[in-house]
């Protein structure tokens, strides 16, 4: 097999889209964050690279919390919208979406009611040495999942229908897509006995 060089890239994909909040100027703000991951197990938390211009950066910055919201494929248009404008340009993402926010026990981490999962963020740890990034790990107080998209009381990521980001070719947004095998089983077929 042939291999072509394309030198230092992030070929990652595809990313989990999440609309991430926290309050500036007293009033809830939401950025769009295909650059998220779970990074720790016990205590549960999350980490987030969010560009230094971004308006939501304040908020985190301020109050030391975030909220984690992840969109269903049926709000694809109201997370493009958050990710093609800004706070900084006095857009009121809330309103044009017509957000419904609510708040747990983190009162300065505002959470989306449509989005099918909310989890409510305590920033434990900030790097802010990268050159165009800060990244916030928060560890999770909270976690809201939507009661239609559980089965048997356990979540459903197919019912929950998360939005994917791939960059290229084409920057578009995906679904997921079919299973094509069950994980911790199908790699015993290559073990010996």
């Amino acid at each position: 097999m042939n291999k072509v060089s394309l030198g230092a890239q992030s070929l990652f994909y595809p990313m989990p889209v999440f609309l991430i909040g926290a309050r500036v100027n007293d009033k809830p703000a939401f950025m769009v964050a295909a650059w998220g991951t779970i990074c720790n197990h016990e205590p549960p938390m999350f980490a987030v690279a969010v560009r230094r211009s971004r308006y939501t950066l304040n908020g985190i910055k301020q109050h030391a919390v975030f909220s984690v919201n992840v969109p269903s494929v049926d709000q694809v248009k109201e997370v493009d919208f958050c990710g093609i404008t800004s706070g900084n340009k006095g857009v009121d993402k809330v309103q044009v979406c017509q957000f419904k926010v609510f708040y747990g026990k983190l009162e300065k981490a505002p959470l989306i009611e449509q989005c099918p999962v909310n989890m409510a963020c305590q920033v434990i740890h900030v790097l802010d040495e990268l050159s165009t990034h800060t990244i916030f790990v928060g560890q999770f107080v909270e976690t809201y999942i939507s009661e239609s998209c559980l089965t048997d009381g356990r979540p459903d990521m197919a019912k929950v229908n998360p939005l994917l980001y791939i960059p290229s070719p084409g920057t578009q947004y995906q679904a997921l897509g079919n299973i094509i095998a069950k994980a911790y089983r199908v790699g015993k077929e290559l073990q010996t006995i």
